[in-house]
């Protein structure tokens, strides 16, 4: 019984996926991946290092160690805040009271944004009649100076 392991790519068999690539090959595509966008040097270099891994043995792999993709995943604070917001509390007085209160700033919100609208079209108002006066005055003086244009210098 041989007690020696030997790797796979020295004795020709194949692996898991296919042949073993040649060591050549491997190490020239781990140093390019590291020249041109160094995560793609990384990741051929640790699925070299875990002895060449099918795409689903490291999906599983993974998931054992670090759960499903969605616990995986950190969830934002709105997503949390939205969440909470469509859970009822099971205080049927409590709910009735903040959907009462959510309404009631929701109202709130939208009188600001009217607001803030109707303030900005009076500034625009103010600009324009800025604008107007300005212009108004400028050609009065032009009339009143004989016709007279801007010159160029």
């Amino acid at each position: 019984m041989n007690t020696t392991s030997t790797p796979p790519y020295a004795t020709g068999r194949s692996c898991r996926t296919g042949p073993f690539p040649r060591r050549s090959i491997e190490i020239g595509a781990i140093v390019l991946g590291f020249v041109y966008w160094w995560p793609v040097g990384l990741a051929l270099l640790a699925w070299k290092l875990t002895g060449y891994p099918a795409v689903g043995e490291m999906r599983d792999a993974a998931r054992r160690n670090f759960g499903t993709w969605d616990e995986a995943r950190p969830v934002s604070r709105f997503a949390r805040a939205f969440e909470a917001a469509n859970r009822g509390t099971g205080n049927a007085a409590f709910d009735e009271y903040r959907r009462a209160e959510l309404d009631r700033l929701e109202a709130q919100r939208r009188a600001l944004e009217e607001e803030s609208r109707a303030f900005t079209a009076f500034v625009e108002e103010l600009k324009r009649a800025k604008d107007r006066e300005q212009f108004d005055a400028f050609m009065a003086q032009r009339r009143a100076g004989g016709q007279e244009g801007p010159r160029n210098v």
